[in-house]
């Protein structure tokens, strides 16, 4: 009790001493970084956000898992998905038929992530075989009637947690893990380019459990773990994160670039979302919807809009909220809506265009959501 006692009160003067640092050295930048986010907003010419469940429709329910989805991710050209499940499949899926065109069966069933390449030849997974493989969707069907393994990247000592494609390129992708790394990799050869953390002090201190390249700058990456900190690097200085971003209270399990770049937007554990500015190191907005008992659900993916003005995010009880990023309200819960998932949401994407919104959840399903008026 009385150990209990005092880390809570060096949590709380942690706390509290990183708010006085807020307070004299970054007034001014931060203001700066909320004017600019206002302006942005501005920019788009848009007024504020109210919609109703009139102007989104589900228009698609993609069955064929039968497991949990655990991930999913949309080609540039916006109509295909692929999806990874518990059931030890990758499937493809046109979204505006809902037809599978691909289905993969994994050389390990225990996958967790999946991404599409940019442009939309290959697909990549990655799970608790510690192994984040490359499937070639043009290579001929072997005798059972799936497509083999091309590339194997094998170098984490831990489950590959997140893969994501460097941005315009189909030859390189970075992969986060639970051995507290994230690696660049070079897919031609199968070969480690750079380790991010690890032997590094200014690494993550346990699981790296999602990264997001940033599409404005494909050599700026953000990275979302277990130690309760997001980290932003630069793969030109392995060595060392380019800045730590503090202020969650549980595990980061997602993490977005806002559309400009120069923000990126988080999802914890501790059941909020923030908005934090790459530039200043401060946090611009906070995301949490209050609720009556003490189990707080879990923030598990989330996307921006292509303005940045709205801000989705899964949680563990079913729950999909949509957030005005600008006002820090709750606009829309898709988990309220008819023909909602029955399960936790563990993952959501947007189309390239941004019209239509993708959801997995652990009910085995996919749910395609399209709205015209998404600003």
């Amino acid at each position: 009790m009385a150990a209990t006692e005092t880390v809570n009160s060096l949590r709380e003067r942690l706390k509290q001493k990183r708010l006085l640092l807020l307070d004299t050295d970054g007034s001014i930048s931060l203001s700066l970084s909320l004017f600019v986010l206002a302006t942005y907003a501005k920019s788009q010419g848009k007024t504020p956000v109210c919609f109703g469940p009139t102007d989104l429709v589900c228009c698609r329910t993609l069955q064929g898992h039968s497991g949990k989805v655990y991930s999913l991710d949309w080609t540039p050209e916006k109509n295909r998905i692929v999806s990874a499940s518990q059931d030890g499949r990758l499937i493809v899926w046109n979204a505006l038929t809902s037809q599978k065109t691909h289905a993969i069966k994994l050389p390990c069933a225990w996958v967790m992530t999946c991404a599409f390449s940019p442009t939309g030849q290959s697909v990549a997974c990655g799970g608790l075989d510690s192994v984040c493989s490359i499937f070639n969707l043009n290579s001929p069907t072997d005798k059972d009637g799936t497509i083999p393994v091309s590339r194997m990247l094998s170098g984490h000592k831990g489950y590959v947690s997140c893969c994501q494609y460097v941005p315009d390129e189909d030859t390189h992708l970075i992969t986060s893990s639970g051995d507290q790394t994230c690696v660049l990799w070079d897919i031609t050869t199968g070969l480690r380019t750079s380790v991010f953390g690890g032997e590094f002090q200014s690494g993550h201190t346990a699981d790296v459990l999602s990264v997001s390249i940033s599409g404005s700058n494909s050599r700026m990456f953000v990275s979302g773990s277990c130690d309760a900190t997001a980290r932003l690097w630069d793969t030109r200085v392995a060595s060392r994160a380019v800045r730590t971003f503090h202020g969650h209270e549980g595990d980061v399990n997602a993490v977005k670039f806002f559309p400009d770049g120069n923000r990126f937007g988080t999802g914890s554990d501790d059941g909020t979302c923030k908005l934090f500015d790459i530039r200043t190191g401060h946090q611009l907005q906070v995301y949490y919807q209050q609720h009556g008992d003490n189990d707080v659900p879990h923030v598990t993916s989330i996307a921006f809009s292509i303005s940045g003005r709205l801000l989705f995010a899964g949680y563990s009880n079913g729950d999909c909220y949509v957030w005005d990023t600008l006002l820090a309200k709750v606009v829309l819960d898709l988990g309220s809506l008819q023909n909602s998932h029955e399960g936790r949401i563990s993952c959501l994407g947007l189309s390239a265009d941004g019209s239509a919104l993708c959801t997995g959840s652990w009910d085995t399903n996919l749910k395609v959501s399209v709205s015209q008026h998404w600003p």
